[in-house]
């Protein structure tokens, strides 16, 4: 089983709309069964789950303990696990990044975002954990993009996969859905099976 963390200190990066995108993706592309649990006080990812009319991915919930539920979890066969956590830099993430195999740190390319990462790289390579950027909600400002990547590969690594900003995300999440679902052969779609495939290969390598 493969336990996927999304981390970051700044809200509104995008963790809870990759966590549903990516566990989607992930059953998709067959490293199903796939469960997502939702660690941050807004519930944004239970409640697009509550608005899901599919089976899969199932949710459940960090009881007794987060380490117990993932023990629950293996032992009931599932291959993927996605964590959402709140935008928060406490014992509580520090505990969630603890029990990850891989880490994925949405970043917007904007000053502010790449000046809140250190805090969440920092938790990250205490627990010594791997760790993945994603660069999230890209505008067509081709310059600040790359500044922020190249920023952002000195600390860890960079997904070659951008998200760009675009509404197929939030507006399919209203009914429980995914923008790959909505419309398979979107740009967005595009992205969301490219970026899964990225993240597979830096599983399957943290694997070897």
């Amino acid at each position: 089983m493969q336990t996927i963390v999304l981390a970051s200190r700044k809200g509104g990066a995008g963790k809870t709309t990759l966590s549903c995108h990516l566990a989607v993706e992930a059953e998709r592309a067959g490293a199903g069964p796939v469960a997502i649990i939702d660690t941050d006080d807004m519930a944004g990812l239970s409640k697009w789950w509550d608005a899901r009319k599919a089976e899969t991915p199932i949710l459940t919930r960090a009881e007794p303990d987060l380490s117990s539920a993932l023990d629950v979890l293996h032992a009931h066969g599932i291959k993927t696990v996605i964590i959402d956590t709140p935008p928060a830099m406490n014992l509580s993430v520090a505990d969630t990044i603890a029990l990850a195999d891989l880490v994925l740190i949405p970043v917007q390319p904007s000053p502010d975002d790449l000046r809140a990462v250190g805090a969440t790289v920092e938790m990250v390579n205490a627990a010594k954990k791997k760790l993945v950027f994603i660069i999230n909600r890209v505008k067509p400002r081709v310059k600040l993009t790359g500044e922020a990547a190249i920023a952002l590969s000195q600390h860890g690594v960079v997904s070659p996969i951008f998200v760009w900003d675009r509404i197929d995300y939030a507006a399919a999440k209203v009914d429980g859905l995914t923008a790959p679902e909505v419309d398979p052969h979107s740009q967005a779609a595009k992205e969301v099976r490219e970026l899964w495939f990225y993240i597979n290969s830096r599983l399957e390598m943290s694997r070897d």
